[in-house]
Formats: C-alpha cells, sequence, structure tokens
C-alpha cells in the first residue's frame, strides 16, 4: 500500500511539475549519453583491447595494465608531478579570487570598480590556445617582454619553457591570471549577501575596515568558501592539462608531464586505449576519494558540505 500512494504521488506530481521536467529533459539526456554510457568502455581497462576486436570480444587481463602503470617511471613521475602542482595551484591559486573579492568589496567608486573588474574578468573569455600564445610570447628568449627586460638589467636571457625548474610557476602563474578575477564573482555574490546592519553595528562599535573584514565579511562567506574548496578538492588531479599540452615539450616532461598528458600520449598518440583507460580509471577513483574525504572532513567539523 504504501509503495503504491507513493507511485500515484510521483505521477501526480509529474503531472503538476511536467514543464519543469521537460526542461531537464535536454540536460538530463546529455548527461546520460555523454558521461554515463561512456563509462560501459572503461571495461578495457581490464582487457587486452583490440580495435578489430572490439570492447566485448577482447580478451580479459584482470590488472595486467595496473600492475605495468605502476610498474613505469613516466606514470609514477606523472602522479608525483600532478600532485605537486595540485597543491601547489591549491596553496596559491585557491585563496586569490578570495582576495580579489575583498579587494573589490572594499572599492567605493563605482566606475574604477567596474573598470577592473572587467579587466581582470577578461581573460577567461579567452580561447586557452591565445592564452599559450601570449604565455609563450611573453617568455620568448628573443623577443619576449620579461627577457627584454633582463637585457636591460644586464642579465642574459632566459629560456624559460625549455628549463623544467620554470614549468610549475609560469603554468600556475597564467592560470591565476586567467581564472582568479572571473573565480570571485562566486566571493562576490556571497559576499552581497552579508546583512549591512552587521556593518553599521561595526560602524558604530569603532571597528576598522579591517577589523570588519576579518571578524565580519571572511566568517559570513566562509560557507561559500568551504564549499569552493571542495569542489576544487574534486578537480584536484584534472591540473589544467590542456594548457600544460601547450605549452610543455619533452625537455620540460620531469617538472611538467601529469597524469592527463600522461593518458593523452598513451591513448591517442601511442593508441595504447586500454592503458590509457587504467589510468584514466585510477584517476577518477583518486578524485571521487578526494571529494568524499573532503566533504566527510567540512561536515564533520564545519557542518557545511556539499551533501
Amino acid at each position: 500500500m504504501k509503495n503504491s500512494s507513493r507511485g500515484s504521488w510521483l505521477i501526480q506530481h509529474f503531472k503538476r511539475e511536467w514543464q519543469i521536467y521537460l526542461l531537464l529533459a535536454p540536460l538530463i539526456i546529455w548527461f546520460l549519453l555523454f558521461l554515463y554510457k561512456p563509462m560501459y568502455g572503461l571495461q578495457i581497462a581490464f582487457k587486452d583491447f583490440s580495435l578489430f576486436k572490439g570492447v566485448d570480444a577482447s580478451p580479459w587481463v584482470g590488472l595486467e595494465h595496473f600492475r605495468s602503470l605502476f610498474d613505469s617511471d613516466m606514470f609514477i613521475r606523472a602522479i608525483k608531478n600532478t600532485f605537486i602542482i595540485s597543491f601547489l595551484n591549491l596553496l596559491i591559486g585557491f585563496p586569490m579570487p578570495i582576495i580579489l573579492a575583498l579587494m573589490f568589496n572594499e572599492i567605493a567608486q563605482g566606475k574604477f570598480r567596474k573598470t577592473v573588474q572587467t579587466i581582470v574578468y577578461l581573460p577567461h573569455f579567452i580561447s586557452l590556445v591565445i592564452i599559450a600564445g601570449i604565455v609563450i610570447n611573453i617568455f620568448s628568449p628573443s623577443t619576449g617582454v620579461v627577457n627584454l627586460l633582463l637585457q636591460k638589467l644586464g642579465f642574459d636571457p632566459i629560456y624559460f619553457l625549455t628549463q623544467p625548474e620554470w614549468f610549475r610557476p609560469i603554468f600556475i602563474g597564467s592560470g591565476i591570471w586567467q581564472e582568479a578575477g572571473f573565480q570571485s564573482i562566486v566571493y562576490l555574490a556571497a559576499i552581497a549577501g552579508v546583512s549591512p546592519s552587521l556593518y553599521e553595528s561595526a560602524v558604530v562599535d569603532g571597528a576598522s575596515r579591517w577589523q570588519m573584514m576579518w571578524k565580519i565579511t571572511l566568517p559570513c562567506i566562509l560557507p561559500t568558501i568551504i564549499i569552493m574548496l571542495i569542489i576544487r578538492i574534486g578537480n584536484l588531479l584534472e591540473v589544467g592539462f590542456e594548457l600544460i599540452i601547450l605549452l610543455y615539450q619533452p625537455a620540460t616532461f620531469q617538472t611538467a608531464d601529469v597524469i592527463n598528458t600522461f593518458i593523452y600520449r598513451q591513448g591517442l598518440v601511442g593508441n595504447q586505449y586500454d592503458v590509457a583507460a587504467a589510468a584514466g580509471l585510477f584517476n577518477a577513483v583518486v578524485a571521487f576519494i578526494l571529494v568524499m574525504t573532503a566533504n566527510t572532513i567540512s561536515r564533520r567539523f564545519t557542518r557545511t558540505s556539499l551533501w
């Protein structure tokens, strides 16, 4: 009886809200076709995959591809580089949008504020290919602005993009330049939701702008910061590999090669689709564990979580 009443309630609810489900239908179909249906192909991570035999007819090899991955020095290096770049990006890149949002909030003049925001948001809308071209031109050993300044100061030009030790700072810096401004919109929206009465009470008590920022603004937007941090941790292993592919070269593989670029070379370049699928599955499992752990810790200690 309980199941039948629940089923009738669902039918009535669907009939009443069918317009909403109709609007959701394209998104649901997209998810099913492009995100869930391809999961069927994950089984090639456990098979000796052949294009001629297909997914179903290829023989099973169990965990053989995973063993070969962890016996590969290149894959271990890719894991190491992924975590180092991700950690540095999280440590340096994550606070930047928050700092920008706090700075924008302190700008009183409307026209100046809008002009600065437009300039800072603009790089987000530029193609990654153009971003990579700008970075290459800026750090060019012959015509780059940075090397021209170094030569003016009496230093020899540096081939930045061929030096392994320079790749990570350049990559992280260019990523912050491109995305920090646009990501600050989320925190600006959270700041806009802070009650003005809190600031008025603080002014009456003689609090400075700095004290109001630390005692009112930051605590009020802390739940938003935590949610964004959990999402960022979930995408930790992605590392923006498109920009890495555009910037790296064999000379910088030592510090630039990450899991996703390893998958790209193994799968699309080397035609080892089964090995690439195994590496991708490992990447997805680690990302899932990270986001689950971060969400659990956040829910336990701050009572703020994604679910």
